[in-house]
């Protein structure tokens, strides 16, 4: 086995799905304290004396307890290299998730115990099953009130189309929940708590017939988990790592992230079931396979000022084949020029750490002079012709007001670097005051609080009265009616924007020679 090759098996590239408020957030800080990564865990809802989360980094993030921008992490652990994306939660950043979820090879599933799968985890498994990215379930909140196991995991099947084999049967919920029996090893493992969360939870093992267990339990409440025990290892189907890996199968695991039960159990099967990076199909028919020796990766993700005392702007890149080293010059086809790598990162929330190589399945992080825009390829020969990154039809648009005209240069770098994020579409930008499309609410939030923070520029939006897009070709652009309105995007391509759904239902009725699209030409 070649170094490249052993390299990139010890590589897994995952990410954390979930709706908003299911502990998404909190789960990536406790894999890292499990992980060795960290020592103390924050709190996501952390008070001013306490520390703020290692993966929410912008002030808005830790001001309102919430992840409104995908964090790349990176740790080791027992001789794995862990690449953990921990996504923003609110649907209202469903385009930064979906952009994500390509840069990763499998998935975990957080589940509220109390309320199963949601909205948001629908659309989330939704776009995990286009990609074929094996789940991993992990049911949290067990020390909440919470549903019948044998409920939730219906609810999952039902809900999302998947099997779902719990690998390890949920010892009580609430103020009685006490840990778990594993079903393949036989084992319970019962859990103390600990205040906060902040370290290590002690772990008790015992058989499940231990006298000790039936009084922490009390008789009735010990017969019961051993006959669901019973029920669950012989009427479920049996776990197929075959069928997990080809995403129709999802492992379940039981537990509480905020105080530990379950987290160390997660990570230590984390590096068995989440396959290594896999070859790529390409939107040609071909393959690229990892472990070929030339270099490829794309631009997933851009992020401007991720700290204060670095006001740059980083380009996160999946590497999608073989070895990258430090000062090495790669082609960037786009640009139709070669550029050097010389300031490669690995981020570990605000902290950044300089890297001399990296391998397939690693996210690094490129410190970008303007070069370089999201989907964007970096290669050695031939560029791979991936998939598209997702551009999706905005449905809320405001006029962005300038409210302090000595701030005109700050305006214009912050409108144009949050655009290359991908946090709001720009059109009009050479207008005195452009106008921006987001998804949904939030993202008008998080722009105008950006802006000023990170910018100094001060701004007031106008919503504009539409709630719908699409783009037109240049030669349509004149058939815009008089409810409508064409704007252009950066690449100065024409968009219609629509007051409703119905009109534009009318539109492509008088127009039916016209095509609409949800997505800008490539």
């Amino acid at each position: 086995m070649s170094d490249l090759t052993s390299e990139i098996e010890r590589r897994r590239a995952f990410a954390i799905i979930a709706h908003p408020d299911a502990g998404k957030t909190t789960l990536t800080e406790k894999l890292l304290l499990y992980g060795g990564a960290i020592h103390l865990a924050g709190h996501v809802r952390a008070k001013r004396d306490r520390k703020s989360t290692k993966s929410d980094f912008m002030a808005l993030e830790q001001e309102r307890g919430i992840s409104v921008s995908t964090a790349a992490l990176q740790f080791n652990y027992e001789g794995h290299v862990m690449n953990l994306l921990d996504t923003p939660g609110h649907q209202d950043f469903s385009e930064d998730t979906y952009r994500t979820l390509m840069a990763v090879d499998s998935a975990i599933m957080l589940l509220d115990a109390s309320r199963g799968v949601e909205p948001q985890t629908i659309k989330l498994f939704k776009i995990c099953r286009e990609r074929n990215l094996p789940i991993i379930t992990f049911i949290n909140k067990m020390d909440m009130p919470a549903l019948e196991a044998f409920e939730l995991l219906d609810n999952v099947e039902k809900v999302l189309g998947i099997s779902a084999v719990p690998l390890v049967w949920p010892m009580g919920s609430g103020k009685e929940f006490k840990g778990f029996f594993d079903l393949y090893k036989k084992k319970l493992h019962r859990f103390e708590r600990t205040t906060g969360g902040a370290h290590k939870a002690p772990e008790q093992m015992s058989g499940i017939e231990d006298d000790s267990v039936k009084d922490l339990m009390g008789e009735a409440e010990h017969a019961k988990f051993c006959e669901d025990v019973l029920i669950a290892g012989e009427a479920l189907p049996t776990f197929d790592k075959e069928l997990f890996l080809a995403g129709q199968m999802t492992p379940v695991i039981f537990g509480s992230a905020v105080t530990n039960f379950g987290v160390e159990y997660l990570l230590s099967h984390l590096t068995d079931l989440a396959p290594q990076p896999r070859p790529i199909e390409l939107n040609d028919g071909a393959t690229l396979k990892p472990d070929e020796n030339r270099f490829t990766g794309f631009v997933f993700k851009m992020q401007a000022n991720m700290n204060k005392l670095h006001r740059d702007r980083v380009a996160f890149l999946r590497i999608t084949s073989g070895k990258f080293e430090r000062g090495m010059t790669v082609t960037v086809p786009r640009l139709e020029k070669d550029v050097k790598l010389a300031n490669p990162v690995a981020f570990f929330g605000q902290e950044r750490t300089t890297i001399d190589e990296a391998y397939a399945g690693d996210i690094i992080g490129i410190i970008s002079p303007g070069l370089y825009r999201l989907g964007d390829i970096l290669c050695n020969g031939t560029a791979p012709d991936f998939h598209p990154l997702p551009r999706f039809a905005p449905d809320l648009y405001a006029r962005i007001v300038l409210t302090d005209t000595q701030k005109t240069k700050q305006f214009r770098k912050g409108i144009s670097e949050l655009a290359d994020e991908g946090v709001v579409q720009l059109f009009n930008l050479s207008e005195q005051t452009p106008l921006i499309g987001v998804i949904g609410q939030l993202q008008f939030d998080v722009f105008k609080y950006r802006l000023e923070d990170e910018y100094g520029a001060p701004v007031r939006l106008e919503p504009l009265p539409f709630e719908c897009s699409r783009w037109i070709s240049k030669d349509d652009a004149s058939k815009a009616g008089r409810f409508d309105k064409v704007v252009y995007d950066e690449a100065q391509n024409p968009v219609l924007l629509f007051e409703s759904q119905f009109r534009l239902r009318s539109f492509q009725e008088q127009n039916p020679d016209v095509v609409l699209s949800m997505h800008p030409p490539r």
